[in-house]
């Protein structure tokens, strides 16, 4: 009688490609529910054993694999009785090798292949050109031939399987329907990179061929199927898939002989129906007290696809290293997560401190009565006499420099942060478009917020930073430094440099100039006296060429390799996609990327905002 199954069976032959080592992460990333588990290219049939499915399609062009799992799923006694006339001795390994499968019965050919597998040379499939199997004699110790009590358990599971030899293309023409599971895991790209390609297969799998999968994939998906595929980091690959969520993995490739080729890097293509972007989820309902503005390269509406690419990331401590308008940093506030937020610009390091370091300060009434009706303390008119007829009226102008001279008898550098970061914001939403590279009012559109006074802007920004001051529990930090400069121990690294593109330009500083001038008081700021706008010398940045640029991003992923990093980035920018995800996987193990279409609205791009070219791809770039 057969024996009772305990547990899943493991495959029953080594394989070359095989999937145990990754086994964590196929199943981590299954559907939860499916209808049929197929697998066209099952090979060593990792996943399918670890699964066991209760509805399976299997399938293979290998006639004698074929052959080997029908014969364990119908007659795996008289296959355990073929094996014990087996031993392992180089003479009769030849002996079986030099038979021809033709000549035997089914259950011959299904022992010889496992003997041959498990006393050949590093368990290889390979045939020559005549079909003929011509692996050397390998050197074990003792290999174990017959494990009987995995082939019962694996004939229990091949049972409830469909076992087909056929094309890949037949099987899934033939058998995939709406809501099933496919694993595909063909021969990888390129045949050069990986010397064991033609040892598991006698035809080749060239370029054409992995075009041709990439649109039955597409199909499937349009189908509502829901696929998994491996493959190799190449570019085709990448390029082929660059619509679906792709993960890369360092493994070990065993299977081959020279001791230094045996690591490479594998792709997880996750391809299921509705999900070829990255799906929101909802935020935390604190996030909706950040007081929003109109910051060039704001992250506030990727929230919540920021919050759906760090699930199931297990994190305590994120670093926000180019924190800008801090939305992101108060969005991980909000989680209740430490944060640690840094911007090389004062007034965006002025709302971290404000809305993310400070977990209990507010501005009071009486505060106000003193900013707002005190006589000026120390008034230089600074504002009112360098800045006159650019930006802001004469009574704006005034009441800015006001904010200036009174801010001082404010004690608390919470309480001073609250003030710069409302008058910044003010100055922001009084200005058409939000910045400081242009004079006059020319792009009033006629919003709200350039019919009210600065004044009552500011008075409008100090209720809204108020209200956004909450405590999170955490003892979280600010810093105005060089990203270089910054050492926190933290778990997650959220990358947001400025965008390096031949387009545009990414200076932070020509676009507020003024509110950065205001945050810092015009202290220690290279003013340009013959410009138009009185702006002052930018701030030295590796962001500003193509060659530093990708430098950064070198010197970055290397010094957070230990960590789990988060990247946001331009399909219109440098580094390209491919060129970063190539940066990465020199130093980390997995990575993900997820696409989200996103459009400019204004400030980034030399275009009208009806230019089809304000419409990207948005990218978030996770590494662990």
């Amino acid at each position: 009688m057969p024996k009772k199954r305990t547990t899943t069976a493991k495959p029953v032959l080594k394989w070359a490609g095989g999937k145990g080592q990754i086994l964590d992460v196929l199943e981590s990333n299954m559907p939860a529910k499916y209808n049929k588990y197929i697998e066209p290219f099952v090979g060593g049939g990792a996943l399918f054993f670890a699964e066991n499915p209760n509805n399976a399609i299997i399938a293979d062009s290998n006639s004698e694999l074929i052959n080997l799992y029908n014969v364990i799923a119908s007659n795996v006694y008289q296959l355990i009785d073929e094996l014990k006339h087996y031993k392992y001795d180089k003479e009769m390994y030849y002996a079986v090798r030099a038979k021809q499968p033709k000549e035997l019965t089914k259950i011959e050919r299904a022992a010889r292949m496992i003997y041959l597998n498990k006393t050949g040379f590093n368990g290889l499939y390979r045939v020559n050109k005549k079909g003929e199997f011509n692996v050397p004699f390998g050197k074990y110790k003792n290999p174990k031939i017959l494990d009987e009590d995995n082939l019962i358990k694996a004939s229990h599971q091949l049972q409830k399987a469909t076992i087909i030899n056929d094309d890949y293309a037949n099987v899934l023409s033939n058998y995939a329907q709406e809501g099933d599971f496919i694993f595909l895991d063909p021969p990888y790209m390129p045949v050069s990179q990986y010397s064991d390609f033609k040892r598991y297969t006698k035809n080749q799998f060239g370029e054409e061929d992995q075009k041709k999968l990439s649109h039955i994939v597409n199909s499937l998906v349009n189908k509502g199927c829901f696929v998994l595929l491996t493959n190799s980091d190449n570019p085709l690959i990448l390029d082929l898939y660059k619509d679906y969520d792709i993960s890369i993995l360092n493994t070990r490739r065993s299977i081959n002989s020279k001791a230094n080729k045996r690591t490479g890097k594998d792709i997880l293509v996750k391809a299921f129906p509705s999900q070829n972007e990255l799906i929101p989820t909802e935020i935390p309902i604190q996030n909706n007290s950040f007081p929003a503005t109109r910051y060039m390269g704001s992250k506030e509406k990727l929230l919540p696809y920021i919050n759906a690419a760090i699930q199931g990331i297990s994190f305590n401590s994120v670093l926000d290293l180019f924190s800008g308008s801090a939305s992101v940093s108060y969005f991980f506030k909000s989680k209740g997560k430490k944060v640690f937020s840094n911007d090389y610009m004062t007034f965006a390091s002025d709302f971290a401190l404000a809305t993310v370091e400070n977990n209990n300060v507010t501005l009071t009434d009486k505060d106000m009565d003193i900013l707002l009706n005190s006589e000026p303390h120390s008034n230089d008119h600074f504002v009112a006499k360098t800045f006159k007829g650019l930006y802001f009226s004469d009574v704006d102008n005034d009441f800015i420099d006001l904010i200036r001279s009174n801010r001082s008898l404010i004690k608390g550098r919470y309480k001073q942060a609250l003030i710069s970061a409302a008058i910044s914001r003010a100055c922001m939403k009084r200005r058409p478009r939000g910045i400081f590279t242009y004079t006059g009012n020319r792009y009033d559109d006629g919003r709200r917020d350039l019919r009210l006074s600065l004044k009552e802007q500011f008075i409008n920004a100090v209720k809204l930073f108020n209200a956004s001051v909450f405590d999170n529990k955490q003892i979280n930090k600010t810093f105005n430094q060089d990203f270089r400069n910054i050492d926190v121990d933290a778990d997650l690294i959220y990358l947001d440099p400025p965008y390096y593109s031949k387009l545009s330009d990414n200076e932070y500083v020509r676009r507020y100039h003024f509110v950065e001038g205001l945050s810092r008081n015009w202290k220690n700021v290279n003013m340009q006296w013959n410009t138009k706008t009185k702006k002052f010398k930018n701030y030295p940045t590796p962001f500003d060429s193509k060659e530093s640029t990708y430098k950064a991003f070198e010197y970055l992923f290397s010094k957070y390799k230990q960590k789990k990093v988060l990247v946001s980035y331009s399909s219109n920018s440098l580094p390209t996609k491919e060129e970063l995800i190539s940066m990465m996987s020199n130093n980390f193990n997995n990575i993900k990327i997820f696409e989200i279409d996103y459009k400019y609205s204004f400030g980034t791009y030399r275009h009208k905002k009806s230019n089809a070219n304000n419409k990207v791809k948005e990218y978030l770039f996770l590494g662990y």
